[in-house]
């Protein structure tokens, strides 16, 4: 039996490079998908190439009213909410913090940690209707591994991450009890639009700064490498997992590999 047969999934950033590949992989382990995002014809695109299990709301994550109504659009749409699955996210110009200007600070942090908030708030009176349920509930969260350190020029993003973790393990202890899981994953430099195309205002993309050839394994990682530990953690193999972060980065955190010269 697929591991989410019977079972709605909302993935906000439904529309993106991870968000997709999210949708595709739960979709096609007999999930009921809701894509919720701010690019309508991207979204009902992907809802019609998917077919009558999958739904696009509109969704802009930093609206409490705009929440509301993807989560009602999932209960009317397939009778209940099981996974809350938070990607959205968005990258800030790299500048140093001194040039960095209170608008740009607010709108990344708006939507990385204030919509994870919305998110978690929202969903979970519809996650605890349907909890009861073989599974339990699951909140995943999509954070970075520039939450567990610090990076220069990239503050509010940093920022932002880092709240995520303490959010997380915040709504693990307050929902567990009500069989809801909430998990972090960390992802690293992940081969999508977001890494390859310069944030808006910037000139330079994340991937000119980083050469995976240090990592321990020399590669960038792939939408599909973060979707296959997001279906272990929102699915039932996950029961006794909670308030966890787990990194996928390709030993990006590690240090560099140094090869030994040859004999």
């Amino acid at each position: 039996m697929p591991r989410f047969d019977n079972q709605t999934v909302l993935v906000t950033g439904g529309t993106g490079g991870q968000g997709a590949s999210h949708v595709r992989a739960l979709h096609a382990e007999g999930a009921n998908v809701v894509i919720g995002d701010i690019d309508a014809e991207r979204g009902a695109a992907l809802a019609d190439e998917l077919g009558p299990r999958a739904r696009f709301t509109h969704l802009d994550v930093t609206d409490e009213g705009s929440w509301a109504g993807a989560v009602l659009a999932a209960q009317n749409a397939f009778g209940a909410l099981d996974v809350l699955v938070n990607n959205a996210g968005v990258q800030n110009p790299p500048a140093p913090i001194e040039h960095t200007d209170h608008a740009t600070w607010s709108r990344i942090l708006d939507v990385n940690l204030t919509g994870t908030f919305l998110g978690i708030k929202t969903a979970a009176p519809a996650l605890r209707r349907t909890a009861g349920r073989a599974n339990g509930g699951a909140i995943v969260n999509i954070a970075s591994t520039m939450g567990l350190g610090g990076t220069a020029h990239y503050a509010p993003y940093v920022a932002s991450k880092w709240a995520v973790r303490g959010l997380t393990r915040t709504a693990a202890l307050e929902l567990g009890r009500d069989r809801i899981r909430v998990n972090t994953i960390h992802p690293g430099v992940i081969a999508t639009p977001f890494i390859h195309e310069p944030a808006a205002g910037a000139t330079a993309a994340i991937a000119d700064f980083y050469s995976p050839e240090p990592f321990a394994i020399p590669r960038l990682g792939e939408p599909t490498d973060v979707t296959r530990l997001l279906l272990f953690l929102a699915s039932s193999e996950a029961s006794f997992i909670t308030g966890s972060e787990y990194v996928i980065d390709g030993g990006l955190l590690l240090g560099p590999a140094l090869q030994a010269e040859s004999a």
